[in-house]
């Protein structure tokens, strides 16, 4: 039987051709003339990558600051011995053992986790609840830190962490659907870098990113043209 889709999806068909791909500006454009929800929906860069996902040396992550921001208020743990000066810095939540005992009775109700070096020779412990959530700290993505201000701020501005799943993926948000087509270019443009100069050393592909797209929550994708990612 033949899929059938929403009049929001079928709208969204007669914008444009979607068996076609666009330089990133006019892709972004394109999804601005999406039928909007009546919920502000995210925006979302998708990127198929060429490396081998069961290798571990070709694992692809990292982080990078969005120039205006996510849209999206982010809710800080920070595991910490000293909780009141984490608190004070703009913590939504802090504290080390007292945290590590609700995280092991299914509390997960916070976006990022810091931690400092100290506490993480305790957390480690959590890496099987917290890693395959994505919320374990680390150095490579600026969590384990000992400058707990500045860890909290770089989060809170728009700092998005991404890191490629089982099959080669990621996805990045990169704004909303109330951010100006200007501000969700900027995101993109600034995601789209980070990505691509995160290609391991030991990747000897001739197409590291293989595609990208990028929609919104309840959008069809719009394919980004090749030219704007062949250079990596």
């Amino acid at each position: 039987m033949a899929k059938t889709h929403s009049k929001r999806y079928n709208s969204a068909l007669k914008v444009a051709d979607l068996t076609k791909d666009y330089p990133l500006k006019d892709a972004v454009e394109i999804l601005a003339k999406f039928p909007k929800t009546k919920f502000d929906e995210t925006i979302e860069l998708s990127f198929s990558l060429g490396v081998d996902a069961a290798s571990g040396d070709q694992n692809v992550r990292g982080t990078t600051p969005l120039p205006n921001g996510s849209g999206k208020k982010v809710r800080v743990l920070v595991f910490t011995a000293d909780t009141k000066a984490a608190l004070d810095a703009g913590a939504d939540f802090a504290g080390l053992q007292d945290m590590m005992a609700k995280i092991n009775e299914g509390w997960l109700d916070f976006d990022v986790a810091i931690a400092t070096t100290e506490a993480m020779k305790t957390v480690r412990t959590l890496a099987r609840v917290l890693g395959p959530k994505g919320l374990m700290p680390n150095p490579k993505s600026g969590t384990v830190t000992d400058d707990i201000p500045a860890g909290i701020k770089a989060v809170k501005a728009g700092r998005v962490e991404f890191k490629m799943d089982k099959t080669a993926n990621i996805g990045v948000g990169v704004g909303k659907r109330s951010f100006t087509s200007a501000q969700i270019l900027e995101n993109a443009q600034s995601v789209l870098e980070a990505v691509g100069k995160s290609k391991p050393a030991s990747f000897k592909g001739s197409q590291f990113i293989k595609s990208v797209a990028i929609s919104s929550s309840m959008s069809p994708a719009v394919k980004v043209a090749s030219t704007e990612f062949s250079k990596f």
